[in-house]
């Protein structure tokens, strides 16, 4: 088949750019799409990411594995699948660019974060004023005095994890449908965390760049830090269209060589359900491609 690709990889974030790198080494014709809104861009420094030990900025960590990936004669093609289909033995993705056609498909689109207002959003998280991720850095907030948004699927637990890095932690609620069960405030108080029952209505920065949190009773909190704890979805659309089942948040189900549902369909990284840490993208990305090239036609040299 003329013009097929072996893999055509969907998102430019640390999975999908790790899964080009190791099919370019398999000597497989890969096309990687990155509509550019990859979660690395957010973070300021990531400090456990194997074999960096002063830590990597996310930025830099990408053009890292950007750079890597050229050296196996790969690219980043920017732009956005806005469309996925199978036709016989192929699938047809519709982009920017019109439609390529490719044996496989590895998903790598990551997730969406649920919307709270935070002022200067991008400013306050360069500034580590505002967290994403309390497995990625909570070491690195020890002893500050850390504010958490609850979520509903986990209202209490990211709470009483923070209080293993600070005796200052205290929860705010999302909202007023949301009351905290009087077995789950018990849990707060045995663990020192202090919590706020009165709604959140938004996050501002001070002069200092430390967040404010206002709650609907009027008051205002200072803290050091921020976790919204947002919720998220992921973005698996693409994929659900083509009938890949999926579970809480939309996140894709995978087996054990990360193929989704659909035959030909992988997934990885954080649309993928599980924990969402880059080593862990690379490490489905290590999986899902060398199960690919072993599925295609062999390529002898």
């Amino acid at each position: 088949m003329d013009n097929v690709y072996d893999t055509l990889i969907i998102g430019g974030g640390p999975g999908g750019l790790t899964a080009a790198v190791y099919l370019r080494r398999f000597r497989r014709e890969v096309m990687l799409v990155d509509k550019g809104n990859s979660r690395l861009d957010l973070i300021p420094v990531t400090h456990n990411f194997p074999g960096f030990p002063d830590g990597i900025r996310g930025l830099q960590l990408l053009d890292n594995l950007r750079c890597q990936l050229g050296r196996y004669g790969g690219a980043v093609t920017p732009g956005e699948v806005s469309g996925l289909r199978r036709e016989g033995d192929c699938f047809v993705a519709e982009y920017e660019g019109g439609e390529v056609r490719s044996r496989t498909v590895l998903i790598a689109t990551g997730i969406a974060d649920a919307g709270l207002p935070v002022e200067n959003w991008r400013e306050a998280v360069a500034a580590g004023a505002v967290r994403l991720c309390p497995v990625c850095d909570g070491f690195d907030v020890l002893d500050k005095r850390i504010a958490i948004v609850s979520s509903p699927e986990n209202p209490v637990s990211h709470a009483l994890f923070m209080r293993t890095f600070s005796a200052s932690v205290t929860l705010f609620e999302r909202d007023r449908e949301s009351a905290m069960p009087a077995e789950h405030q018990q849990q707060l108080r045995d663990a020192g965390v202090r919590y706020i029952a009165s709604p959140v209505l938004g996050v501002t920065m001070s002069h200092a760049m430390k967040p404010v949190i206002h709650t609907e009773d009027g008051e205002d909190h200072h803290a050091d830090v921020v976790y919204p704890m947002l919720g998220e979805s992921a973005r698996s659309d693409l994929a659900a269209g083509l009938g890949a089942a999926t579970a809480d948040c939309l996140a894709l189900e995978v087996d054990e060589y990360q193929c989704t549902t659909v035959a030909g369909l992988y997934a990885i990284g954080d649309v993928v359900k599980g924990l969402n840490q880059i080593s862990v993208a690379a490490g489905h990305a290590a999986i899902a491609a060398t199960h690919i090239h072993n599925t295609l036609p062999r390529r002898f040299r």
